[in-house]
């Protein structure tokens, strides 16, 4: 599963890698984890609030820390 977080560096982005590194750690699901911090890169996938998360090239979550539950969700099989 490939995961990217976007953002610009925040608090709310370091938070959003490590809540996903910890899920996907505690449920042993594998994932390439990489964070996208250029603007236009952010935007060309239409996210205008940050932090965002895609998995396998689909957004599924923007602005905001997305909450434990959602990122159980997310990365369930």
């Amino acid at each position: 599963m490939d995961i990217k977080v976007l953002g610009s560096g925040c608090a709310n982005c370091r938070s959003t890698i490590a809540l996903i590194e910890q899920v996907a750690r505690d449920k042993g699901v594998p994932v390439t984890l990489s964070k996208v911090e250029d603007m236009r890169e952010i935007v060309g996938y239409g996210v205008m609030s940050t932090p965002g998360v895609v998995i396998d090239g689909k957004v599924v979550h923007a602005g905001g820390v997305p909450t434990r539950e959602k990122i159980e969700r997310l990365l369930a099989p």
